[in-house]
């Protein structure tokens, strides 16, 4: 039988951000490269009115963190790209797992369309026999080199060539340009992936279970398995197994059944007081990606507006979730403008019930302050704001 919630909301809320290595930023020499196997991945995203989400959720979690840190990770190994829920960095440590997928590609299944062979066959040779190389580099056959046509489902077919055999795990990517992926042959890319056995069904179950488990704290089935396909008969088996072997307790929440370790109650450590500091977090940022568990443990219901036509967003284009110690508070649109070397808070929205302290003014300004400097700009400006929080905050 499940027991119910064996935490407080308030403990459960920390046990969260504890996992997600914000209650404590890593440092040192292998601060990334553990961040990012604690994570199990950071999520790539192109958007870039401010800095690029994947950087981001490392700038909040990797003491002095700085864009060209995830490009050695990538260069030394420590980290390789691939897809996760989404296109992602993965750890070094989960290659062998990046198979799964892989072997479906290869065996038939498309990614997101179904290029030529005989293309993929060409692109493979050309990237043989020349190196590393970008879809600018190669031609359409109406001869527009590099021509992007619209959006990611008009690529022209070398890039979609390339996509497949990336997917496939035939190519890698060795580096990017100005964001642009530099693919290779997997072979000279990570020389020793012929050597990696992909996992069984089995064994990638247990793998998503101890990824989710690792890096949440706690979890669902759905959450565990969030937009995996195919995988949740494969693991409700594991979850069952580990339930048998003791490896796993479960308690009932709001009607849902959420999985834990059974050390967790006993190795939280959670500090006795958490510091008085705000977050800016990505959209993308790997606590709020799952919108309906944020709900549920966070109660903070959150969208992101970069899709929702400019007419009917509510807070902004590219607003970002701020969290004050273990509560979220609101949110704010941000855009770096490059050229006056400003941050732009286009509209802050903090929530009606927020007590607006003198604590929370010091933490949202150091907050504020750290990210233009990350964003490499050297002041900012409020445009956007109720009078209660312009009164407060620049007042």
């Amino acid at each position: 039988m499940t027991a119910s919630c064996p935490f407080s909301p308030k403990e459960l809320r920390q046990l969260v951000l504890q996992h997600q290595g914000l209650l404590k930023p890593a440092s040192g020499k292998e601060a990334l490269a553990e961040v990012l196997k604690q994570l199990s991945y950071v999520q790539l995203d192109s958007i870039y009115v401010v800095e690029r989400a994947h950087h981001h959720v490392l700038y909040n979690r990797v003491k002095n963190y700085q864009p060209k840190l995830l490009e050695q990770a990538l260069e030394q190994k420590q980290s390789f790209e691939y897809w996760s829920h989404a296109a992602a960095f993965l750890p070094a440590e989960d290659y062998r797992f990046s198979l799964q997928r892989k072997l479906l590609l290869q065996n038939g299944n498309n990614h997101w369309f179904n290029p030529e062979q005989q293309l993929m066959n060409e692109v493979l040779d050309r990237i043989e026999a020349e190196g590393p190389l970008k879809a600018s580099d190669f031609a359409s056959k109406n001869g527009n080199a590099g021509k992007k046509n619209g959006a990611w489902w008009d690529w022209q077919p070398a890039k979609q060539a390339l996509e497949q055999l990336f997917m496939q795990g035939k190519l890698m990517v060795a580096r990017r340009d100005k964001f642009q992926k530099v693919y290779d042959l997997a072979e000279r890319v990570w020389p020793d992936h012929h050597e990696h056995i992909p996992p069984s069904e089995a064994e990638f179950a247990d793998y998503l279970i101890e990824r989710c488990l690792q890096s949440q704290a706690v979890a669902t089935v759905q959450q565990i398995g969030y937009l995996r396909k195919n995988m949740q008969l494969a693991l409700k088996q594991q979850l069952n197994q580990q339930l048998a072997q003791g490896r796993l307790q479960t308690f009932l929440l709001d009607g849902k059944t959420y999985y834990h370790r059974p050390q967790l109650a006993l190795t939280n450590n959670l500090p006795s007081k958490l510091p008085n500091k705000v977050w800016l977090l990505s959209p993308f940022d790997n606590l709020v990606i799952q919108r309906d568990r944020l709900k549920q443990l966070f109660n903070f219901d959150y969208q992101i507006e970069v899709y929702v036509p400019a007419a009917k967003r509510q807070i902004g284009y590219y607003s970002l979730p701020m969290l004050y110690k273990d509560l979220f508070i609101g949110q704010v649109d941000v855009k770096a403008d490059r050229a006056s070397k400003t941050l732009l808070l286009q509209h802050l929205v903090l929530d009606e019930q927020v007590k607006l302290t003198d604590a929370l003014k010091a933490a949202l300004t150091k907050a504020v302050l750290d990210y233009a400097a990350f964003n490499g700009c050297e002041s900012w400006q409020l445009v956007k704001t109720s009078a209660r929080t312009r009164d407060w905050f620049v007042g």
